[in-house]
């Protein structure tokens, strides 16, 4: 039985030839198009057609006539029952993978985005926006690194969870992904320490003006570098330059990265049945990562590498929360409301009136720090290494009369000068006070002639 009629078939073999004759650079396309009858732009339609399905995508589609290269009804049917039942949340992309490795379906990705759309399963969306320069990657990894945190219902319900990622500009693979609470200072110097110390120190880093990384003195304003935050602080330590971004295109590469995280990772959750954030941090570090930088990663435009050991950092302090504190009269620094108590030491008497750097570390001892000496650690939630200092108001006393009052403090200050002024010469005259000659008053003198 023939599918399409000679005519068609005719008419089939003439755009062949032609577009052979485009091909063999003997015809230019424009050419090719007013031999055909059509517009250049159909005509690079035809070329597609013709790269994609070879002769038989040459076809008029218009007679209403089934394509050769036609699936399947049941293989329809099996695809739309897949996306109805199991894959209701997925992206098109991400569905399409799970048809080719789970359920061994071997269909193009256009014919699965437009079978879904057909019938009514996905929306046709339109990106519009203004033009954009492309900014090319670093040709090293480790030359500049992103930094972000995505807000989301990550297990499809009503709890909203940040998803700190930090990725390499020039490959974008994932060198870390962890779920917390909240983004905040503490959260992204987990981040970045982890990245540290597995993979050495990076040139730079490129963040948002988020509190946490930047004091901005005017919302939507440029940041003080003046005023450093404990981000900053820490990478000037380690020599890492910071990039602060002025706009969510500016960090485009970053942005679409958690697109695809937000686009896949709730339904890889919802597969597995993962419903806590601790398992879903572990089943990030465990499995998923590798599985994201396996699809998604690209190889760098040089070989090499721009991370350099950080060997002989102290890692634990800087990326610590430090804060400079005065040691009181008694050898304590107060943090919060608690007095740290610093032991006798055998290079110095006491540290009195000496300015000092509490450490505050991620696991949420304290150290405190003079020059290179180090005290501690100390344990804010034990009494045994921190007194408490409870915060009460001033206790009540009774209330007097101002005149005695002012009264008694003359009285009492000039008692207090009268002792010192007698101990005073008693020391000048060389014997204790209790021996020396008593001597009258200046009245009671009997004057000489």
């Amino acid at each position: 039985m023939k599918l399409y009629p000679e005519r068609a078939l005719e008419r089939a073999m003439k755009i062949q030839e032609v577009i052979l004759r485009a091909m063999a650079k003997k015809i230019n396309w424009i050419q090719a198009a007013e031999i055909i009858g059509i517009t250049p732009r159909q005509m690079r339609r035809w070329l597609r057609r013709y790269e994609e399905y070879g002769y038989d995508g040459l076809y008029d589609r218009r007679r209403g006539r089934p394509s050769p290269r036609r699936v399947a009804v049941e293989t329809v049917e099996q695809v739309l029952g897949l996306y109805q039942q199991h894959y209701h949340d997925f992206n098109v992309r991400h569905f399409h993978e799970k048809l080719n490795e789970e359920h061994g379906v071997r269909l193009s990705y256009t014919w699965v985005k437009q079978a879904l759309q057909g019938a009514g399963l996905v929306k046709k969306s339109r990106r519009r926006g203004v033009h954009r320069r492309r900014r090319e990657r670093r040709p090293l990894p480790g030359m500049l690194l992103h930094i972000d945190g995505s807000p989301h219902r990550w297990f499809q319900d009503a709890r909203y969870y940040d998803l700190i990622a930090v990725l390499d500009d020039a490959s974008s693979e994932i060198y870390y992904a962890q779920m917390v609470e909240e983004e905040s200072t503490r959260t992204v110097m987990a981040a970045l320490w982890e990245v540290v110390e597995q993979h050495g120190l990076f040139c730079a880093l490129y963040s948002d003006r988020a509190s946490h990384f930047f004091f901005t003195p005017k919302a939507g304003g440029t940041v003080d570098r003046e005023r450093p935050t404990q981000v900053e602080r820490a990478l000037e330590q380690l020599g890492i330059e910071m990039i602060a971004a002025y706009s969510p295109q500016a960090r485009g590469r970053g942005e679409r990265s958690f697109q695809t995280w937000q686009g896949r990772l709730p339904q890889e959750l919802r597969l597995r049945g993962i419903t806590t954030m601790e398992a879903a941090n572990r089943f990030l570090r465990e499995h998923y990562i590798a599985e994201f930088n396996r699809r998604f990663a690209v190889a760098a435009a040089q070989p090499g590498t721009a991370f350099v050991p950080a060997r002989g950092r102290k890692l634990e302090e800087i990326f610590s929360l430090q804060q400079e504190r005065v040691v009181g009269q008694d050898n304590t620094v107060r943090w919060g409301n608690r007095c740290l108590q610093i032991e006798k030491m055998r290079w110095r008497a006491t540290l009195a009136g000496c300015r000092v750097t509490v450490f505050e570390h991620l696991d949420g001892t304290l150290t405190i720090g003079y020059g290179p000496h180090r005290f501690g650690p100390y344990d804010p939630e034990s009494d045994d290494s921190a007194v408490l200092v409870p915060r009460q108001g001033r206790p009540s006393r009774p209330v007097e009369n101002p005149v005695d009052s002012q009264e008694r403090k003359k009285e009492a200050k000039k008692e207090r000068n009268s002792g010192l002024m007698e101990k005073w010469k008693s020391e000048k005259a060389g014997f204790p006070l209790s021996h020396r000659p008593h001597r009258p008053p200046l009245q009671e003198r009997t004057p000489q002639i």
